[in-house]
């Protein structure tokens, strides 16, 4: 809901600056700027030039290519992410499927050991890794309890045997995922490509002001529009540049729905 009223109050704010901005220039420049001019001869005058509108409109094709790669960018980002964070949760769940065939207190001990590093996770280091601070060296130490409890028992049967490697494998695999998921937890976009965007933004609407734009209810209509469009289509980026979401811990949803009773 807290990314809702920013988004909201964002384009709220660009629609009321571009069209207070119109509506300021429009009254300083008087009736001849919103093409109210008197005699046939001001007409041409009060015209945009042919390569007014040819550059504005490179420049805002130029400006959507831009957009719209940085936002296939962030996306293709989050969903590797998200990849991840399965990735994770599934070897950690196969570890505890596999146990099944080990002694009881064997067992028991791996699946609690896992369960208290899920809920670590989720409860604790979650709300540290969207917040920026990286993930806990705690978390750490708890997953390689759980590579102990795995490594540090030979297999007394063959059926023991059998699941054994298989469960190491899987330890490294979760092991793998979590130093991905610490590497995906920063912005994925650098600071001038965010530059160029909201330069890019701020351009590309003050364009609309070249074109001589009156004070028609349809022009104020699509300038507020189209900064909105615009504002929204940077904030989208802004949402999609944190892999695992800006707030809240639905992006761990993986590990809730494979281990219901740790989190």
């Amino acid at each position: 809901m807290a990314e809702w009223l920013v988004l909201s109050i964002a384009m709220t704010t660009a629609c009321a600056l571009v069209l207070g901005i119109a509506l300021l220039s429009q009254r300083r420049l008087g009736p001849r700027a919103s093409g109210e001019g008197e005699g046939e001869g001001e007409g041409p005058a009060q015209q945009t030039p042919d390569v007014l509108e040819y550059t504005t409109m490179m420049i805002g094709v130029v400006y959507a290519i831009v957009l719209g790669l940085a936002i296939a960018g962030v996306w293709e980002a989050r969903g590797a992410a998200q990849d991840d964070v399965r990735r994770e949760a599934q070897a950690l769940h196969e570890i505890t499927q596999r146990a099944e065939v080990l002694p009881s207190e064997v067992r028991e001990k791996i699946r609690a050991d896992i369960g208290g590093y899920v809920s670590y996770v989720v409860d604790t280091e979650w709300p540290r890794m969207i917040a920026g601070d990286g993930l806990s060296p705690h978390g750490a130490e708890l997953l390689d309890a759980v590579r102990k409890d795995i490594a540090g028992r030979m297999p007394a049967n063959d059926l023991e045997a059998q699941v054994y490697q298989p469960m190491v494998e899987q330890a490294a695999v979760a092991a793998d995922a979590r130093s991905t998921r610490e590497q995906n937890a920063g912005s994925t976009l650098p600071g001038v490509v965010w530059f160029g965007l909201i330069i890019g933004a701020l351009v590309t609407v003050g364009l609309i002001f070249t074109m001589r734009m009156g004070r028609s209810a349809r022009e104020l209509l699509i300038a507020g529009l189209f900064s909105a469009l615009i504002t929204f289509l940077l904030f989208l980026v802004w949402n999609f540049d944190a892999p695992f979401g800006r707030t809240g811990t639905d992006s761990a949803d993986a590990f809730r729905v494979l281990f219901p009773g740790s989190t």
